[in-house]
């Protein structure tokens, strides 16, 4: 759902695979297919003779150092997610979507770790919210001093 101006009400960008199998990473990075390990393997857990056989679990891999990200972004995921970058993806019933679910994931931490932090900048408060922040404290020590009575040293 957009928001009212008509932007997305997610700005980060969109992971997604492309028609060659290509990691998109947003408008940062394109990861070629062939970079990226895929496993299969069974899934674990309940399911009977179905889950027990058939290999529907996928595992995905990527070898930062090996990628083909550019410099700083290399040097910035292995930073923050180490050599090599693993995703897993079971909840689905077929290879393909567990496949495509793995891809995606392993894409969105990529993002994350590649993605420049913002820096912050200090701000001051106005004078219109120091002066009612003022007049609330001395308010409240009214308040509190009158609970003191009169024989109350001050």
């Amino acid at each position: 759902m957009a928001s009212r101006r008509g932007e997305p009400d997610d700005p980060r960008p969109r992971v997604r695979v492309d028609a060659a199998g290509n990691l998109v990473l947003g408008d940062r990075a394109v990861i070629p297919a062939e970079e990226i390990e895929v496993r299969a393997t069974t899934s674990g857990g309940p399911g009977g003779q179905h889950a027990n056989r058939s290999m529907t679990k996928v595992v995905v891999s990527l070898r930062v150092a090996e990628s083909s990200l550019d410099a700083a972004s290399r040097a910035r995921a292995q930073a923050v997610l180490g050599p090599v970058v693993r995703a897993s993806a079971s909840r689905l019933r077929s290879r393909a979507q567990n496949h495509e679910a793995a891809l995606v994931q392993l894409g969105e931490r990529l993002l994350a770790a590649i993605t420049p932090r913002a820096t912050r900048r200090a701000t001051h408060p106005t004078r219109a919210s120091v002066e009612r922040r003022l007049d609330q404290k001395r308010a409240r020590a009214r308040t509190k001093s009158a609970r003191r009575g009169p024989d109350a040293q001050a």
